[in-house]
C-alpha cells in the first residue's frame, strides 16, 4: 500500500512524445495548436495530454526539466569585442528570432557564453540548459563552432559557409555583397575607393574579397593603403575614418563593411568639412532600419533579417526533430539612396 502523501510521477514531455511517436517539438507544436502541425497529429497528441493530465507549462519548474523547449541564442564576442549587442544589426536580426520562435510556441534565451573560455569539446554550451542553440555571427570562432558540432548538433550559426564547414549556416552572399558596393561606386566614376572595417572575419572578408574582384573587373589597383581595419572599440568607425583622413592618402569614396562603420565615417566626414556625396561617396553594408532615414540615407547591401530569423529557426528545429538541415545563402541586393549619388 503506497504511503500517504507520497508523490505521483510527473509526466514530462518526452514521456508524451514518446507515446505519440514523434518529437518534443512536435508536441510543444501540437498542444500550442500550432498549423505547423497537421491536423490528424494535433489531435492524437491533444487526446494523449488529456487522457494524461498533461499541460504544456513554460514556468521555471518546467524550464529546468527542459521541457519548454528553450532555445538559447549567443552572441559570440571575439575575445577583443568586435562584436557587439549594441549593433543594430544583431538587434533587428535578434528580434526577428525571437519572433520566429514565439509564433512556433518556444522560449528565447540570449546568453553571453563565452566560447572562448568554455571546453567545448566536453559540450560547455549544455550548461545554459537548452533544447537548442542559434549562434549570431562566427566572429574568430570558426574553429570552436566545428569542435562543438562535433558533440552538440543542435546548433544552427548566422555566418559565411567555410571550407571544412561541419555546422549548418543561414546568411547573405558576402562574396557578392562586396561586389556589388564596389562596382556601384566605380560606376558613379570614383576611383580610389577605401574600405574600412574588420576583414579578418569569415563575413567581412568574404565583402573585402568581392571589393578586390570589383575593382580587379574594372582595371583599378588594389591599394593597400585604402584599406582602413577597425579595432573593436564602439567608436571604431569613426576613429578609421580619422585615420584615413590625417594619413594623405587621396580617396574619393568609402566601403564601409557594415552600416554602423558607415554612419561613424559619414559623422568623422562632417567634422573635417567633407560633405557627403559631394566630397566623398559612402556605401554600407546590412540595409538596417536607420539607413533610410539618415543624412544622406545610406546605399547598403541589404541583409533580408526577417528570412534570416525565419530559417535559422526553422532549421534548428528541424535539427531537433531529427530532419537533416543545410546551409542556406539569402537572395543579396544593393538598395541605392543618396550617400552615393552625386547630384
Amino acid at each position: 500500500m503506497k504511503e500517504i502523501g507520497e508523490k505521483k510521477a510527473v509526466l514530462k514531455m518526452a514521456d508524451l512524445a514518446k507515446m505519440a511517436g514523434v518529437s518534443k517539438s512536435t508536441v510543444s507544436r501540437a498542444l500550442q495548436n500550432s498549423e505547423l502541425i497537421n491536423i490528424e497529429t494535433r489531435e492524437m497528441i491533444q487526446r494523449l495530454a488529456k487522457l494524461h493530465n498533461y499541460r504544456l507549462n513554460t514556468q521555471a519548474r518546467n524550464f529546468r526539466l527542459k521541457e519548454s523547449l528553450t532555445i538559447a541564442v549567443l552572441i559570440p564576442s571575439a575575445e577583443n569585442a568586435k562584436w557587439q549587442i549594441s549593433d543594430s544589426f544583431f538587434i533587428e536580426l535578434l528580434g526577428a528570432i525571437s519572433v520566429s520562435l514565439m509564433e512556433r510556441g518556444h522560449d528565447m534565451l540570449l546568453s553571453g557564453l563565452n566560447l572562448h573560455q568554455e571546453d567545448l569539446s566536453g559540450m560547455g554550451p549544455s550548461k545554459i540548459n537548452c533544447d537548442g542553440i542559434i549562434v549570431i555571427g562566427q566572429a574568430d570562432i570558426h574553429e570552436r563552432l566545428n569542435l562543438m558540432a562535433q558533440t552538440y548538433d543542435s546548433m544552427v550559426v548566422w555566418g559565411a559557409q567555410l571550407d571544412g564547414q561541419r555546422y549548418c549556416t543561414v546568411g547573405g552572399d558576402n562574396l557578392l555583397g562586396g561586389r556589388l558596393a564596389t562596382q556601384h561606386l566605380i560606376e558613379q566614376g570614383f576611383k580610389r575607393i577605401a574600405i574600412i572595417g574588420d576583414h579578418h572575419t569569415p563575413e567581412a572578408l568574404l565583402r573585402y574579397q568581392g571589393y578586390e574582384q570589383a575593382l580587379a573587373e574594372a582595371g583599378l589597383e588594389i591599394d593597400p593603403a585604402l584599406l582602413i581595419v577597425t579595432d573593436g572599440q564602439r567608436d571604431a568607425g569613426y576613429q578609421a575614418t580619422l585615420r584615413l583622413l590625417s594619413s594623405g592618402v587621396p580617396f574619393d569614396a568609402i566601403f564601409a563593411l557594415s552600416d554602423a562603420i558607415a554612419m561613424k565615417a559619414i559623422n568623422a566626414l562632417d567634422a573635417h568639412g567633407l560633405s557627403v556625396p559631394e566630397n566623398v561617396a559612402v556605401v554600407g553594408y546590412d540595409d538596417i532600419s536607420l539607413t533610410r532615414y539618415y543624412t544622406p540615407s545610406i546605399t547598403t547591401v541589404h541583409q533580408d533579417r526577417e528570412l534570416g530569423g525565419r530559417l535559422l529557426v526553422e532549421k534548428l528545429l528541424n535539427i531537433i526533430d531529427g530532419q537533416a538541415a543545410t546551409s542556406s545563402v539569402l537572395p543579396t541586393n544593393l538598395v541605392v539612396r543618396n550617400s552615393s549619388i552625386r547630384h
